[in-house]
């Protein structure tokens, strides 16, 4: 299997599956002599973990992180930053009815026709387990950010057809961990608590969208035309499990629109600084940041797995019932908020890196 690293300069590589021993990753790239608050980095882990609330898969998960390399007295020394987080509540028999049985929608059959061989235990290297290491990955990646003065979070701004104004600057970062949805309109919040709690008493799952926002990007980050940073921010996120959709800016709301509504016309600020009346752009513009805060949304599925009966095929392509058993999310949103503020801070981490190191 190829492709388990993301990153040029900051990179990260990933390791192991839901039901092995352990999941971990080697960070390769980060700066020397940057102070590493380890709590924070649990924390991250924290808010991506299971049994967290009653919306969440009850799998008792506590996701401790254990560093084996490339710290010394609380910073980075500039190698390789080892680290693993070990499994230790798998509930394996809950896969048996499924070692023969193509789940629908999951990557089941795809993965069984590419390798020959596939680990039905919970998808295996396709399981959501794997976004453990991504956050750990992110979760670095953002300290060294915001010595730089750049931050980045994220948001449940839909569940199902409850949403929020597009407009993030509407919001208080603040109120993003008040509630188990992770959405700053405590409101709303209630109304998507409720939405996933029905859900999931009816045995089905919802799906929702995400945003995020990266504030204090300087300009210039982004190598066109082929490292373009909104391409590099769609793969990542879009790299994400069960994840279908990516836009930034005005998005797909821009299409209905003319020239003259969606231009951001330039001005020069009280400091100086050049910037924008307006930010339909997103913060990106020809592939390169402008300065300017940088928002997306990332639209998710509903999960795949229903704890209700469902007519699939097993691998003699017989028509078969499969009643899933285990514990699952009936709502990925609340568990994806880190994941997705990590790959935005390590997308925006090594294009600060590439853009430090080549064009001095």
């Amino acid at each position: 299997m190829m492709k388990n690293s993301i990153g040029h300069i900051f990179r990260l590589t990933t390791f192991g599956e839901s039901h092995g021993a352990a999941v971990g990753g080697v960070i390769d790239g980060m700066p020397a002599g940057i102070e590493i608050d380890l709590d924070r980095v649990q924390h991250e882990l924290d808010r991506r973990r299971p049994g967290q609330s009653a919306i969440v898969t009850a799998r008792d998960e506590k996701d401790r992180v254990k560093i084996l390399s490339g710290i010394f007295e609380g910073k980075t020394t500039g190698t390789s930053i080892g680290f693993i987080v070990e499994n230790s509540n798998q509930h394996s028999a809950d896969y048996d009815n499924m070692r023969d049985t193509y789940r629908p929608s999951h990557a089941d059959y795809a993965y069984a026709t590419k390798y020959g061989v596939r680990d039905h235990r919970g998808g295996g290297r396709s399981s959501a387990r794997e976004t453990i290491a991504r956050v750990v990955g992110g979760a670095f990646a953002r300290q060294a950010l915001e010595a730089l003065g750049i931050k980045v979070y994220a948001y449940t701004s839909q569940v199902g057809d409850i949403a929020l104004d597009r407009d993030y600057k509407k919001y208080d970062p603040a109120m993003i961990e008040t509630n188990a949805v992770r959405c700053p309109d405590a409101q709303k919040a209630e109304q998507m608590y409720q939405l996933i709690s029905q859900v999931k008493a009816d045995g089905d799952t919802i799906g929702g969208v995400i945003t995020g926002v990266i504030t204090g990007v300087p300009c210039g980050l982004g190598e066109p035309a082929f490292g373009k940073l909104h391409a590099s921010l769609g793969a990542a996120m879009l790299g994400i499990n069960a994840a279908k959709g990516f836009e930034y800016g005005m998005g797909f709301d821009g299409v209905s629109c003319r020239g003259s509504e969606m231009i951001d016309l330039f001005t020069r600020r009280e400091d100086g600084s050049v910037g924008t009346l307006t930010n339909n752009s997103g913060g990106i513009q020809g592939g390169i940041s402008n300065g300017e805060d940088i928002y997306f949304r990332v639209a998710f599925k509903p999960v795949a797995t229903l704890l209700r009966e469902i007519e699939t095929i097993d691998c003699n392509g017989e028509a078969v019932t499969l009643h899933a058993r285990g514990r699952h999310d009936p709502c990925v949103l609340p568990r994806a908020v880190p994941v997705v503020e990590a790959m935005a801070a390590m997308v925006i981490l090594d294009a600060y890196l590439i853009n430090k190191t080549v064009h001095l």
